[in-house]
């Protein structure tokens, strides 16, 4: 008997696709998908590529997942979307996420982390290939929170605009991390940071709206399903109050982007980054209804109406600031 319920449970594909090759699926998508990794001082990085098969790249873009995720499984739809549309995307997993080193979903120095995927970042961005093309970062919950250290830790010319879906800059109430929580593991001198030990309120189900969506992201290898370590809620929390603090130094044109049903990140997060925000050029969409993953897990006619949106501001931007 035990032999055949090991028979039936499933095994997990390779990718979220299936099991057809990877060289397959990506040409059928129209790009070219490439991966490698990429050394720094803090450790190794997993990145990948997605170019556009049979278009002239007009501009490179700079991806950047969510907590406990990474750039492949269905995050990278993301990217394949972009590249149909002229784009090189670039993407790196975060340090202590996906294929990158790290410990696992350990986030206890967030500008480190930043800056290590933005050396990455950097060197392709002034690479002979791409260096006179408009440059646009984009950051996804999280990885918005990341996306915007990169941008303060750049020079101001580095970035032609911002692009942010959902990000985290507000933390909801339900949450927050407790202050006793943090202030009883804090006397500790440092050595619980790394446990994972704070109250897990299950975002994945708070994240997709489209069941079946949420049961392939839920069977993604390399998704991070453990409590939050200490440090990790640790650093969100002062991290998004520093960048709370700084929102009237962003000056480069951006899109943020949220829905009103989001249960993981306040849509205050996109609304005081537009209100504060210095730049003259800022566009803020907020979607009736929406949850948090608003092109991952949202049912796909939805997820169009969002991605129609970023086409059309990047283009726009593209065609505006190209030849700056």
């Amino acid at each position: 008997m035990a032999s055949e319920s090991a028979e039936q449970k499933p095994e997990t594909p390779p990718n979220f696709w299936g099991d057809m090759p990877e060289d397959e699926y990506y040409a059928s998508q129209g790009v070219k998908n490439s991966q490698s990794y990429f050394e720094t001082p803090n450790g190794k990085l997993f990145t990948q590529s997605f170019l556009p098969l049979d278009k002239q790249v007009k501009a490179t873009v700079y991806m950047t997942h969510g907590y406990g995720s990474d750039t492949g499984w269905l995050f990278q739809k993301i990217c394949i979307h972009f590249s149909t549309w002229g784009y090189a995307v670039f993407a790196a997993d975060l340090l202590g996420h996906g294929r990158s080193d790290g410990l696992r979903c350990y986030m206890g120095d967030m500008e480190k982390i930043a800056a290590t995927s933005l050396s990455f970042f950097k060197h392709v961005r002034y690479s002979e290939e791409y260096k006179d093309l408009p440059a646009f970062l984009f950051g996804e919950s999280m990885g918005g929170l990341a996306t915007m250290l990169m941008y303060f830790q750049s020079e101001p010319t580095t970035w032609t605009g911002l692009m942010f879906s959902a990000p985290l800059f507000v933390i909801p109430e339900p949450m927050k991390p407790s202050k006793l929580h943090l202030f009883a593991y804090g006397l500790l001198f440092g050595l619980a940071d790394t446990w994972a030990a704070m109250p897990d309120n299950k975002m994945v189900g708070k994240a997709i709206k489209d069941p079946e969506k949420l049961k392939i992201i839920a069977s993604n290898p390399r998704r991070y399903a453990g409590k939050p370590r200490v440090g990790t809620m640790r650093e969100i929390a002062r991290v998004c109050q520093y960048i709370q603090d700084n929102f009237s130094k962003v000056t480069a044109p951006f899109l943020t982007v949220h829905g009103t049903a989001d249960g993981v990140t306040c849509p205050s997060s996109s609304k005081l980054l537009y209100e504060k925000a210095s730049s003259e050029d800022k566009s803020l969409k907020i979607y009736e209804g929406m949850y948090h993953s608003l092109i991952q897990g949202e049912p796909d006619e939805n997820a169009d109406i969002v991605l129609k949106d970023m086409r059309e501001w990047i283009d726009e931007r593209v065609e505006r600031y190209g030849s700056n």
